[in-house]
């Protein structure tokens, strides 16, 4: 039996995990639970290169008994849990790095439900319950706060009374796992030292401004819910907005929660879906409205962001949408011709690393994110 590092990243419907080499670098299995702690649960496991293995449905709805298949289709190939290495969304001021999990930083980590109330959660019921399997297996959390840590105080910072701020209301930023994993291969594309915006665009998006590495700036702030238009949030919208809606429509904060995280964002404009590739086969104005609205916001944002830069030299897709639509792409680059960006039409046809002419001015690219990779990279000198 080989041991393996196992990497979990937990959602509300999905548990997406991958098995790696006890050092974190060699991918040897990956896997997901699709309809996770549901009765129509399923479990399907492939190898590195993506060759299926097994799948199968589950006996029942309960976390534990998903995670027990989880090792148990592992073990089926000769694979055994060492250690598990969580995402966790939230880490606030206090989690820098990742950290093994003892009863200390349990406790700690239940004080952040408060700050990501439909994310946080899910992390810590999958971390419970892989202590109930086996209460001995190193558990090892994994922020997506933690890479914002490095920007500067103006740049976390609401315009309100100062002590909102020290009792821990401000900017933190999101999807911290996967910018550090397109941070680390920056080097390739001569980036290591650039002034670089990252466009991590999926059913959760956001950007981020990077420069030697490091984060400068967010497009997501004290919530998953700032910033760019999502699959089904709206990003930046006025506080009155939700004002309004308690004051004139009795929404209280339940109906105001469910509004913001699930009715809005390309679904709530389209009325159709939440699904960028449904939207984009759509002939219906509202679909077309909602892509337009999308591809405005991450345009807009990307200027922003280059401006908390000072510059910049160079612009990244990445996730679902980032690396699979070419259209997205598209339209968000000519928004930005002005900053120097000249599209390659049949390169980004094409899904090529680099997107843009060799004359362009600027330079643009896709890049695969690896939100597990950097997990297993990141816990295994814990080990």
């Amino acid at each position: 039996m080989n041991r393996c590092l196992l990497a979990i990243n937990a959602g509300s419907a999905t548990l997406k995990f991958r098995a790696f080499s006890s050092d974190g670098q060699t991918l040897l299995a990956r896997g997901m639970v699709d309809r996770f702690g549901s009765k129509e649960a399923r479990l399907a496991l492939a190898d590195a290169n993506g060759q299926p293995l097994a799948e199968r449905g589950l006996a029942d709805d309960g976390h534990v008994s998903a995670l027990a298949a989880v090792l148990n289709s592992l073990a089926d190939q000769g694979l055994e849990a060492r250690a598990v290495a969580h995402r966790v969304v939230h880490g606030g001021s206090r989690f820098r790095q990742p950290v093994r999990v003892d009863t200390e930083v349990r406790a700690a980590l239940d004080d952040y439900i408060a700050l990501a109330p439909l994310h946080q959660p899910v992390s810590l019921e999958v971390i419970d319950a892989f202590s109930q399997l086996d209460a001995r297996l190193p558990q090892i959390a994994c922020f997506d706060t933690a890479f914002h840590i490095t920007q500067p105080v103006v740049a976390t910072r609401f315009g309100i009374a100062r002590h909102w701020h020290e009792e821990g209301v401000r900017r933190y930023g999101f999807h911290g796992l996967s910018y550090a994993a397109i941070a680390r291969r920056l080097p390739e594309l001569g980036l290591a030292h650039a002034k670089v915006v990252v466009c991590h665009l999926g059913s959760g998006a956001s950007a981020c401004a990077i420069e030697s590495g490091k984060s400068i700036a967010s497009s997501m702030g004290f919530s998953a819910v700032d910033g760019l238009m999502m699959g089904s949030r709206p990003g930046y919208i006025d506080p009155e907005v939700i004002l309004y809606w308690q004051e004139h429509e009795g929404m209280g904060v339940q109906d105001v929660r469910r509004e913001l995280y699930k009715n809005s964002g390309l679904l709530g404009v389209s009325g159709i879906s939440a699904d960028m590739r449904e939207l984009l086969a759509s002939e219906l104005p509202a679909a077309r409205e909602a892509v337009e609205l999308f591809c405005y916001r991450a345009a807009r944002e990307a200027a922003s962001l280059a401006c908390a830069l000072k510059g910049l030299d160079a612009l990244i897709f990445t996730a679902g949408i980032g690396e699979h639509s070419a259209e997205v792409r598209a339209r968000v680059l000519q928004q930005l011709s002005w900053l120097g960006f000249e599209l390659d039409h049949a390169a980004n046809l094409a899904h090529a690393r680099r997107l843009t002419t060799a004359g362009s001015r600027l330079p643009a690219y896709v890049l695969p994110t690896d939100e597990e990779g950097e997990m297993a990279r990141q816990a295994a000198p814990l080990l």
